[in-house]
């Protein structure tokens, strides 16, 4: 059957609810996110922006030719400018010099005019991107201020929209529902909804350290804010479109943690989301981590990686801020290209000494990890093997138990490399594991091996990272 929309601005909402499985694996209340930054300008905005857009134009605020004017940290002037240009107005924005370069360049391809404002001053500072903006509106003729901060048709476009699909996503089966806190809109109206329909639903609001939302909810105290790298989320004053009313409980973030669960989400989930996205999942699952029984929490993803490339997506700008480690070697360079899961060589508890001969000699390999029951008991090689059989203490066709050297070390994927030397001195090969389960063996000579690799390529090979690229470990990142 056909299916069409008249414009872009029909194909607004519906967006997926994805279960996270990796990233909040260790907690046992089942983690949903609804991943609004598929909406067709990239964040759940277009839906504010839109509702602002169309209250605007039955209220008889803007005229056509209007211009739209609005205070952003980019993704609400996404939405308006997607409006905006479906309906034939002129869109003005004024954006805190924090945001990143990609929200920037994307407003004006829009047509959009775009003024940066410096965000380390305070909201009545004339210098504010709040306080420009107003100031822009009262001076452009035919004009409205979309105000996002104060205007009622934010927090009901999500109280109308939002909750309703959302809710119908879940059939109602939804315990904990987390969303940052920004303007109030989203957590407000889907709040106030989810409410309604479950009185005994649990509001979580996820804040950044330097907002004044957390201490203000938690203590009733109005503190100093301070400037903080995370976008999207947190606030310098109390807008009017937030309802604390909804509010169950808050919790409060950090930059660091929340840039790195973003990479997280890409990675391990192939969720391409922002940074206040990886803010709320880092919220989401502190406090998931707090209940005593598992609930059930959706946690909603506000926009799109693909506004943050300059940032949490950049090796080199993550360092310079201190959110990425200084690269070392790790032990998961050496095993190269080796697909996680993919059939290692093994030996088994009750092998005849035979069959395990057989495996190295058509491998190639001096020695095998021997498992019983899924678990490593030891290890297997020649060198275990040759004086038994001259003296004749064991047969060919004898069992390996007896044979089997206990007397290995272990490692991890992200030690150093330096551990290495100290245990093959002692006359063992590395058995790498993760999360318990074998990963491969590294001997001497694949150290070597690796390194003479890199110093052939005119690399320092004490300094190459360890990265997972499409399931593998790869060197460079």
């Amino acid at each position: 059957m056909k299916q069409v929309y008249e414009t872009i601005l029909a194909a607004i909402g519906g967006t997926p609810i994805v279960h996270l499985n990796r990233v909040a694996a260790h907690v046992a209340s089942p983690i949903y996110v609804k991943c609004e930054f598929l909406n067709p300008g990239g964040s759940i905005k277009d839906r504010v922006g839109l509702a602002m857009v169309e209250a605007a134009e039955r209220e008889g605020k803007i005229q056509p030719g209007g211009t739209i004017i609005e205070a952003t940290s980019g993704n609400t002037g996404m939405g308006l400018a997607v409006a905006a240009a479906v309906k034939g107005y002129r869109a003005l924005f004024v954006m805190p010099d924090k945001m990143s370069e990609e929200k920037i360049r994307s407003l004006r391809a829009f047509g959009a005019t775009v003024v940066v404002t410096p965000t380390a001053v305070a909201p009545e500072d004339p210098r504010s991107y709040y306080s420009v903006a107003k100031r822009l509106a009262e001076e452009t003729p035919n004009s409205f201020y979309a105000n996002q901060y104060a205007n009622a048709a934010n927090p009901r476009a999500h109280y109308e929209h939002t909750a309703p699909e959302l809710w119908a996503q879940m059939d109602g089966e939804i315990d904990v529902f987390v969303a940052g806190m920004g303007t109030g809109g989203t957590i407000s109206g889907c709040g106030r909804f989810l409410k309604e329909r479950k009185p005994g639903i649990t509001v979580v609001g996820v804040d950044p350290e330097g907002s004044m939302y957390y201490d203000f909810v938690k203590r009733g105290e109005i503190v100093e804010p301070h400037t903080y790298r995370i976008e999207g989320i947190g606030e310098d004053f109390f807008p009017t479109t937030m309802d604390f009313s909804v509010l169950d409980e808050i919790v409060r973030v950090a930059d660091k943690e929340s840039f790195l669960m973003t990479r997280r989400l890409l990675t391990e989930e192939g969720l391409f989301a922002g940074i206040s996205s990886g803010a709320a999942v880092v919220g989401a699952i502190r406090y998931a981590e707090s209940l005593p029984e598992p609930r059930t929490l959706l946690v909603v993803l506000p926009d799109s990686g693909n506004r943050y490339l300059s940032k949490v997506y950049d090796d080199n700008w993550m360092r310079e801020v201190g959110f990425l480690e200084t690269p070392r070697c790790r032990v998961g360079n050496l095993l190269g290209t080796a697909v996680p899961g993919a059939a290692i060589i093994t030996a088994h508890r009750g092998e005849t000494i035979a069959g395990v001969v057989g495996k190295m000699r058509e491998h190639g390999i001096s020695q095998l990890p021997v498992l019983h029951e899924g678990k490593l008991v030891g290890m297997i090689g020649e060198s275990d093997l040759v004086r038994p059989l001259l003296d004749g203490d064991v047969r060919p066709d004898g069992v390996i138990d007896p044979l089997v050297n206990r007397a290995f070390t272990s490692v991890s994927v992200s030690d150093p490399v330096d551990r290495l030397p100290e245990i093959f001195q002692c006359g063992h090969a590395a058995v790498v594991l993760e999360h318990g389960t074998l990963r491969g063996i590294i001997t001497q000579i694949d150290l070597i091996s690796y390194l003479s690799q890199q110093e052939s390529r005119g690399q320092a090979p004490m300094a190459a990272p360890a990265r997972r690229e499409n399931g593998r470990v790869t060197v460079g990142v």
